[in-house]
């Protein structure tokens, strides 16, 4: 006899419960993951049936077992780990989704970026640009003002010359809010790697990420070069499907918001392949550079940032870090920056890492993270196993015009086209951004094409118009 279970969304907040459960009775994430009876159950495949009615009376029982085991742990003072949880598994729901992007700091523990100096200007060009109407998307046109509806934009800024061409903000962003970046920190953190490379912090590239992370022996980075780990092609078996519930990338989100350590969930990761052979997208590739860092320097991300970009990037805002229980920074995806700072930081690298005459980031640092020196990291048919479709490199994705791009979940953009001294940034917050996969990161690369080809154009038709008023 068949019993209908409880739906899909009961099912995921059931499991969360349970993992909040766990933590309150002491039973380490870890443990959680492999023991818990109700999670064993679903086998984390998101069912929304159970085929008996002894299961399901389990489900029943193990799941009122957890309420009171919830109830208690409230007495116990455990009100702000329920309400990151909350945050957690509300994070991306379509009325909660913009404030939670532009206030993380409110909800998850974040140490703070201080600025310092004068502020590097920014101004306004005479000559400021309009948006197109449309731009061809796969041999239609696409509406840019659907497209930027669709894509939940908060902030987009064009720089081109050292001056602003554009800047608007939406859904009630500003110039001051500070916006996540989601994985664009991961260039943030390959920038910072290559300044620790050349004050000879770190010895070489090559050498195993366990020569620094004693953690990591054992687990599926034992060995691993830093270099394989940089170009996301460390071996290591992970599922980064933002749209799957039970996914490991969404699996960390959970630990990390009920301020669980990042360190032990990376030492529980496997081996799934040879590294060096696979560019496989893995977010805890750039935690573990984040580890080896704070080894090597023994200091801070946060004092690290600090001191070799921040204080010399001319910033108007502070930065702040999204850390863990142990004030570890979450360097794959934990930034949080204005959108002129992110222009910013995406002036630096498009200068290859030179700032107003001082080398920033050793310029040849630069040129490699740009460079794709291996058969695996060339630009292949996009699937979920490859990722984007594009290039990559030392954190950096590389499509196939020239151009250089740091990209954040759910839209977030840094993009640089060196032969047009041109950077162009977005910061979204897009609900739908999984449905279907990439289809809206494909979208904003043309998106910005079209851009970068209207300034050309309009400065071809000014040079024109210049030469006709020269002559005679």
């Amino acid at each position: 006899m068949q019993f209908a279970g409880p739906p899909l969304s009961t099912i995921k907040l059931s499991h969360a419960i349970c993992n909040m459960a766990c933590v309150m009775t002491r039973v380490t994430q870890t443990r959680h993951l492999i023991n818990c009876y109700y999670c064993e159950l679903h086998s984390f495949n998101g069912v929304d049936s159970i085929d008996n009615a002894d299961g399901y009376m389990k489900i029943f029982k193990w799941s009122l077992l957890v309420v009171l085991v919830l109830a208690t742990g409230l007495l116990w003072g455990n009100h702000e780990r329920l309400s990151r949880l909350y945050a957690a598994v509300t994070l991306f729901e379509v009325d909660k989704i913009t404030g939670h992007f532009l206030n993380m700091n409110q909800t998850f523990n974040s140490r703070e970026v201080q600025r310092s100096g004068e502020v590097f200007p920014l101004p306004y060009a005479e000559q400021q640009i309009e948006l197109p109407e449309r731009f061809d998307f796969e041999g239609e046109p696409l509406a840019v003002s659907d497209f930027l509806d669709s894509t939940g934009t908060n902030g987009l800024l064009i720089l081109q010359d050292d001056e602003i061409r554009f800047e608007r903000y939406f859904q009630g962003h500003n110039a001051q809010q500070r916006h996540i970046s989601w994985s664009m920190a991961k260039s943030f953190t390959s920038a910072l790697l290559g300044v620790a490379v050349e004050e000879g912090h770190i010895n070489s590239i090559e050498q195993p990420v366990t020569d620094y992370v004693p953690i990591l022996k054992g687990s599926g980075y034992d060995g691993v070069s830093i270099k394989d780990v940089m170009q996301m092609s460390s071996g290591v078996e992970f599922n980064e499907d933002y749209g799957d519930f039970y996914s490991d990338i969404n699996r960390m989100g959970r630990i990390f918001a009920m301020n669980g350590p990042l360190d032990e969930f990376v030492a529980s990761l496997a081996r799934g392949r040879e590294p060096g052979t696979l560019n496989h997208y893995v977010s805890m590739d750039t935690q573990v550079l984040g580890m080896v860092l704070v080894a090597a320097t023994q200091r801070s991300v946060t004092d690290y940032m600090e001191e070799k970009l921040w204080s010399k990037l001319g910033v108007e805002q502070n930065a702040y870090w999204l850390v863990d229980s142990k004030g570890m920074e979450m360097v794959f995806g934990g930034l949080n920056v204005t959108l002129r700072d992110y222009a910013r930081f995406g002036r630096l690298y498009l200068n290859l890492g030179q700032w107003n005459g001082e080398q920033i980031v050793p310029r040849q640092w630069v040129l490699d993270s740009w460079t794709m020196d291996a058969p695996h990291l060339l630009p292949k048919a996009k699937n979920k196993e490859i990722g984007l479709g594009w290039g990559y490199g030392y954190q950096w994705w590389i499509p196939q015009e020239g151009e250089y791009m740091a990209v954040g979940v759910y839209n977030q953009f840094i993009y640089i086209k060196p032969d047009q001294n041109l950077v162009i940034v977005k910061n979204s917050a897009n609900p739908d951004y999984t449905k279907p996969q990439n289809l809206s990161n494909d979208q904003s690369l043309m998106f910005f094409r079209t851009l970068a080809q209207q300034l050309k154009d309009s400065q071809a038709d000014s040079l024109d118009v210049a030469t006709r008023a020269e002559t005679p």
